[in-house]
């Protein structure tokens, strides 16, 4: 499979251990306020984001949910409140970040109709054709290999079942991209420091980003490995992108 440059980027420098394994670690250490600081840093428009990706999920009316990369369950809730599913399934590498999750979708008394689970998203302990959407909100950035973790959501997906990816991408040249690379990679670490966060860990997120193969770069992986009608809409003057497509 192909590897592409923000495979090999990594949270931790000097580490022997693999991206994967590194990843986890810096989602473990950072999940007690890894809401409040995305709320923070984006000004809470991440979660207009999510709202209006899975809106796009409506009309299609899925019954069984995949929620990859799930963190703390934010996509997962927002997805079963909005398209009343039978059952939302979140997998995740980072056993503190599904704590955290478990307990806010406790808190909404769901806990029968979202269930959160320990996994590899790049080797998915599901059947084939199981799912009717499969879903990832900045998270299949974090995958050690790219194609092998797209190549796994469209396994899982049944014939007809949708793909629903939000993922930050580049402003287009001028002075917005300017200030949004002052803030990425001078503000936004700061204030994770200040809100007690793990500097080198938004310092990773942001470099990961930037290295991320975004817009028809990303459609055409997507179609790659068998997707369909790969498409991408940009948001906020481009800092972020919602990819669909569908499995045939």
């Amino acid at each position: 499979m192909t590897e592409f440059s923000h495979d090999h980027i990594i949270p931790y420098k000097g580490s022997e251990k693999t991206k994967k394994e590194q990843v986890a670690e810096m989602f473990d250490r950072i999940a007690p306020r890894y809401d409040l600081t995305n709320r923070v840093l984006s000004g809470r428009t991440d979660v207009a984001w999510r709202k209006k990706a899975i809106g796009m999920l409506k009309k299609y009316r899925p019954q069984q949910v995949l929620d990859i990369a799930t963190g703390t369950g934010d996509m997962a809730l927002r997805a079963y409140k909005m398209l009343e599913p039978q059952q939302v399934t979140g997998v995740d590498i980072s056993a503190q970040m599904l704590e955290v999750g478990r307990q806010k979708i406790a808190k909404e008394g769901l806990s029968d109709r979202i269930t959160l689970e320990l996994g590899d998203s790049e080797n998915l302990q599901f059947p084939n054709n199981r799912f009717d959407a499969a879903m990832a909100a900045f998270g299949v950035r974090n995958f050690e290999n790219l194609e092998k973790g797209l190549s796994e959501m469209y396994r899982v997906l049944k014939p007809g079942g949708q793909l629903l990816i939000i993922e930050f991408s580049r402003p287009k040249p001028g002075l917005f991209k300017g200030l949004y690379q002052l803030y990425m990679n001078v503000v936004a670490p700061q204030i994770a420091g200040l809100l007690k966060q793990n500097k080198e860990a938004y310092q990773y997120l942001n470099k990961s980003a930037r290295a991320f193969p975004e817009r028809k770069d990303f459609t055409d992986i997507l179609q790659k490995v068998g997707f369909s009608n790969a498409r991408y809409k940009a948001l906020t003057l481009g800092i972020c992108c919602i990819y669909t497509a569908e499995k045939r």
